[in-house]
């Protein structure tokens, strides 16, 4: 079925009409050398095209599968309706771009193509570093194959994610938006990246998360790394540093077996670095804290088990709960021997009955005694060494001032340096060497302080004294 224009300025079409005769003479004449595009130009001048190729009609009526366009003139076009799949036909009156592709003499109608005029629009105001959006058509393995509004275009491999892409297949009919990055009008090509644009949309996002950060504010984030030093995680855009002092309150010696990457995660924000953007993240700020009352839950004099988890030169840690830490001083360890080092007697992991010697919540510190769990040695020695008894003991340490005697296991007396000798001695070792065993008169006991002073001297001055007794008796023999 075909209509016609009964005259220019009439509305009204007959339909099952072919075209006049003397308006195809016209046509024929009217065309001569020039192309019909050249035509429609010129007697199309007061619609003038939104782009080169492309020509504005007017669509004059729609009949079945067709739409007729009134291009201007005496031309009239037919354009199947069929190209208006994606989007609702126009309606009468409505004006429409189209691109000429012919035209058929028999029935007098140019050929008219609406997909034409889209992909003439598009390569006409398609322009690098422009964002579109296209469907994927296809993939092969150099990377996805789109088509945007009609032209075909290509996107590499490497610039679909920001991230190694090992499977294209699930991309298929997905509709991807990204930036134009290539164009060759000769050969029609256009070669896009997502990739570009989802690190500039990132950029963006990160800049705008790290504006409204403040410290102190609780947020939730996602482990993206883990190294032996902390782990790194996404707070909305922006990467925080969790170190591995702030994962627990308990030590931890491997962060990986506090956090693992994509765990999400609530942290705190301890602190900002704007001139550096490096940001710090607590995990434990977000914990209950195990100190909060520690005094009633571990009293002075209680006893606690615990576990040792470092040794120092001065001292032992212990872990009496989780998050909760004592220190055993070296000088608490045992009332047996002097020790240089806590080594001698516990190691890291052992298992320990302590007693808790005091506690320090302000400054999250508990003292610890291993000794003073067992029985103390000191329990009885003014009624076991009397003041003015005459004692037996062994050199266990010599110094500046004088020497230390063992009188028990755990219990120790000082003869000061000028109780070592009846002479006048300028040092200890003249007149005493370490392990010597030795007499001593108790001059003093202070069991409270574990201090008992000590004699040597006025022992050696009694006739009674063995040593003497034995140095005559060799004299003599």
């Amino acid at each position: 079925m075909t209509i016609r224009k009964e005259n220019a300025d009439d509305n009204k079409f007959r339909p099952d009409s072919g075209l006049d005769e003397a308006l195809q003479r016209e046509l024929d004449e009217a065309l001569g050398d020039m192309s019909l595009e050249e035509l429609i130009d010129q007697e199309q001048a007061p619609v003038k095209p939104s782009a080169p190729g492309l020509k504005r009609g007017k669509v004059i009526a729609i009949q079945g599968d067709d739409v007729f366009v009134d291009m201007g003139g005496k031309s009239q076009g037919i354009l199947p309706a069929i190209q208006f799949e994606d989007e609702p036909l126009p309606a009468v009156g409505d004006f429409i771009e189209v691109v000429i592709e012919g035209y058929q003499p028999g029935e007098g109608f140019l050929i008219l193509s609406r997909k034409g005029a889209v992909q003439a629009a598009a390569w006409n105001t398609l322009e690098e570093g422009q964002i579109v959006e296209g469907r994927v058509t296809g993939h092969n393995k150099g990377g996805l194959e789109l088509e945007i509004n009609g032209l075909r275009a290509f996107m590499p491999i490497s610039q679909i994610e920001t991230f190694r892409v090992e499977d294209l297949g699930p991309y298929t009919n997905q509709r991807l938006r990204c930036e134009v990055s290539e164009i060759n009008r000769e050969d029609r090509n256009v070669i896009v990246s997502r990739k570009s644009l989802l690190e500039r949309e990132a950029a963006e996002a990160r800049e705008k998360a790290f504006g409204a950060l403040a410290e102190g504010q609780i947020l939730k984030g996602t482990v993206r790394t883990v190294m032996p030093y902390g782990a790194f995680v996404d707070i909305g855009g922006v990467d925080g540093l969790l170190h591995v002092s702030d994962m627990s309150y308990s030590r931890v010696n491997d962060p990986s077996t506090v956090v693992q990457p994509g765990q999400p995660i609530e942290v705190k924000v301890l602190k900002i670095d704007p001139a550096t953007r490096k940001i710090s993240l607590g995990l434990k700020q977000v914990l209950p804290d195990p100190w909060v009352g520690a005094e009633e839950h571990w009293p002075v004099q209680s006893l606690v088990n615990g576990t040792v988890t470092k040794l120092m030169d001065f001292g032992a840690f212990v872990e009496i709960a989780p998050g909760v830490e004592g220190l055993i001083p070296i000088s608490e360890f045992t009332y047996l021997k002097r020790i240089k080092h806590p080594s001698e007697v516990l190691s890291d992991g052992d298992k320990v009955n302590v007693r808790v010697m005091s506690v320090d919540v302000p400054r999250k510190r508990i003292s610890l005694s291993l000794k003073q769990v067992g029985d103390d040695p000191w329990m009885g020695a003014s009624a076991r060494w009397p003041v003015q008894t005459i004692v037996q003991g062994t050199v266990k340490r010599i110094t500046d001032f004088g020497a230390f005697v063992e009188l028990t296991p755990g219990v120790e007396g000082l003869a000061h340096i000028s109780e070592v000798s009846d002479a006048r001695v300028r040092s200890v070792r003249d007149a005493l060497q370490e392990g010597q065993s030795v007499q001593a008169k108790v001059l003093e006991v202070d069991e409270e302080n574990h201090r008992i002073s000590l004699s040597i001297k006025q022992v050696r001055s009694m006739p009674e004294y063995t040593g003497e007794i034995a140095e005559e008796t060799a004299q003599t023999s």
